[in-house]
């Protein structure tokens, strides 16, 4: 085992190598007394490029209302998570960086303790809009730069300058902009980072191809890939590909995003027999109870295992607190096993984004095409 000291963003690690041949290896914390207090075992992903750390555990805020984000990341930041995920489509940045001024002005932390991700919404993917949106978010977060930008998609909608959503047609599609130029869009991020608003790179959604695409001609290579992944929908040959160019994987809906149930069955009209209990399976519940854990820990440990970072979402403390204690145990191989046989490749996606009407004719959209749209 290769291990290398370290020091990054003020704090002393051990940088441990992880699977295969990744330079984008899990580091293990080790710092004072009173980080330990707050962090405990917490493990961090180092990117390739910047070697910046990237905690393993993040709070996703996707459907987090912009009444109720604002306390749940000030009290996430005083349980010690220091990574939290946004974007603009989730319409909650200023809230966010409200919370994250009250913490640092109450003197909780500082801001080089925090790993802050924001993404170029599907309205601005063009070069032209990507400055532009970006200042707009830094704005929103009131932050000087933001330590990760993603593309969210890699499809595009017109946008209506007035309310900075997509244009709608009366038929209710989306209008989509055809003309979507993802290295073009890629070399205007790249422009980003040299100004000093960016430290780190990265994409969301994006499939092998698309990515392979803006590697060929990148100046700064993508670091991060953020994408559906879960024990029903595990993306192996993606995270393969994503391992083999330094790429450090980031899975959202880690629990099969529960709380979006009740979303898609009320406002898209889904069939709620098609959301997956994760939680639920016996597997799950059977290893819960031998390692003393929630099914949600199991679940998430599963994935931080495998050097995934995960940003699962929550608005509950308790659920906050629970989510952030997977660092104290270790699950067997058997076990490790038993969850990748789980795997349904992709019949087991949840977000096809095919509630966008009209998405899959876009020609970068990403995904194979179901054979049923989720009951619609």
């Amino acid at each position: 085992m290769f291990v290398r000291l370290f020091l990054n963003r003020g704090l002393f690690c051990v940088a441990v190598k992880g699977f295969g041949k990744s330079k984008s290896s899990i580091v293990q914390s080790k710092t004072t007394r009173e980080y330990r207090k707050f962090f405990g075992n917490m493990k961090y992903a180092k990117l390739s490029q910047t070697k910046d750390l990237m905690p393993t555990l993040g709070l996703g805020t996707w459907q987090a209302s912009p009444d109720v984000i604002g306390s749940i990341v000030y009290k996430a930041l005083d349980l010690g998570y220091r990574h939290i995920d946004t974007a603009f489509n989730y319409n909650n940045e200023e809230a966010i960086g409200m919370a994250i001024q009250k913490w640092i002005k109450d003197r909780k932390g500082s801001r080089r303790d925090l790993f802050i991700t924001t993404k170029l919404p599907h309205v601005a993917n063009r070069a032209s809009d990507v400055k532009k949106f970006f200042e707009l978010q830094l704005q929103r977060l009131q932050l000087d730069y933001v330590d990760l930008y993603l593309i969210h998609v890699p499809f595009a909608f017109h946008c209506d300058p007035k309310t900075l959503t997509p244009i709608v047609k009366s038929c209710g599609e989306y209008e989509l902009d055809h003309d979507t130029d993802h290295v073009k869009t890629w070399k205007a991020m790249e422009d980003c980072q040299k100004d000093g608003l960016v430290r780190n790179l990265g994409l969301s959604n994006f499939n092998e191809a698309q990515i392979a695409n803006i590697i060929k001609s990148a100046t700064i290579k993508p670091q991060v890939l953020q994408v559906e992944l879960h024990a029903y929908f595990q993306q192996i040959p993606l995270r393969q590909f994503c391992e083999e160019h330094d790429i450090v994987v980031t899975a959202y809906a880690p629990l099969g995003s529960p709380g979006a149930k009740d979303h898609f069955v009320n406002k898209y009209n889904y069939s709620p027999d098609k959301f997956p209990d994760l939680l639920g399976l016996p597997d799950v519940k059977k290893m819960a109870e031998k390692y003393k854990k929630t099914p949600a820990q199991v679940l998430l440990r599963f994935l931080v295992q495998q050097n995934v970072v995960v940003i699962p979402k929550s608005t509950s403390e308790k659920r906050i607190k629970e989510n952030s204690n997977i660092y104290d145990f270790k699950l067997t191989l058997e076990d490790i096993k038993t969850l990748k046989n789980l795997d349904r490749g992709e019949d087991g996606r949840i977000f096809n984004f095919l509630f966008w009407k009209g998405v899959e004719n876009h020609p970068e959209y990403p995904f194979k095409l179901p054979v049923s749209l989720f009951g619609i």
